[in-house]
């Protein structure tokens, strides 16, 4: 479990970005009973489309509201396909939208993003320990597309639209739904207009790390993602 998960305050230190261990391409999603937004149980891979295209996010998060325009244009091209957003902490906490201290609080925040965001996908929450964020990899906007055999079949640390859309062309297609997956910053509009709706202290708190976010993502995975070799596509399996 990782530790000091609803942090106040957003540190870069908080995410071991040089390692993204969340469930690989061709094994077992993992399952869990989680909350929907009327606070009842239901369980994370229960879904009826040929594939679940699941995003991890919340409201406070830059990257997460940056896809969402993207994201949705894929749920209307793809009929299908499930969709649904892993609701998890608070990416940039501010006085707005402070850390979770109760599961109320967090469901609160979910119905926020639904209906006066207009989310379309399906809403998932966590439980307040991060219980289901943490075995998907526990990055603020991850990306899994499952099979209905429960199996990943395509993954990726940073949920990029173009590549993702991708992904599901070429699962619908029958072939492996590998594709590089490069990360993109959001608009700083976009940014901004989140960090200041989060409230006092998200903004500070986000352009302190920005720096490393920088090196970590836009340029050293990025160039080490660019450069791999087809060795490092996983294996084409449905487990």
């Amino acid at each position: 479990m990782m530790k000091n998960y609803n942090y106040d305050e957003f540190s870069s230190n908080t995410y071991n970005l040089d390692d993204f261990y969340g469930p690989e391409v061709g094994t077992k999603a993992p399952d869990f009973s989680l909350f929907n937004l009327d606070n009842e149980n239901v369980n994370l891979l229960d879904f009826t489309g040929e594939f679940l295209v699941l995003e991890l996010g919340s409201i406070t998060c830059p990257l997460f509201q940056g896809r969402r325009e993207g994201m949705s244009d894929l749920v209307n091209k793809f009929p299908s396909i499930s969709f649904s957003v892993l609701y998890i902490r608070e990416a940039h906490p501010g006085s707005n939208f402070p850390s979770h201290k109760s599961l109320d609080e967090k469901i609160s925040y979910a119905k926020q993003l639904k209906y006066t965001d207009e989310e379309i996908r399906n809403i998932i929450i966590d439980d307040i320990k991060g219980t289901a964020h943490d075995r998907y990899g526990g990055y603020p906007n991850a990306i899994f597309i499952i099979n209905k055999n429960g199996c990943v079949v395509y993954r990726s640390d940073w949920n990029n639209v173009s590549a993702t859309k991708t992904a599901l062309n070429k699962l619908l297609s029958g072939k492996p739904a590998y594709t590089k997956s490069y990360f993109l910053p959001v608009k700083p509009t976009i940014a901004i207009k989140t960090l200041k709706r989060s409230g006092k202290g998200a903004t500070k708190d986000f352009f302190m790390g920005l720096p490393t976010l920088i090196w970590k993502n836009v340029i050293k995975r990025n160039v080490l993602l660019f450069f791999s070799s087809d060795k490092s596509i996983p294996p084409d399996t449905t487990c």
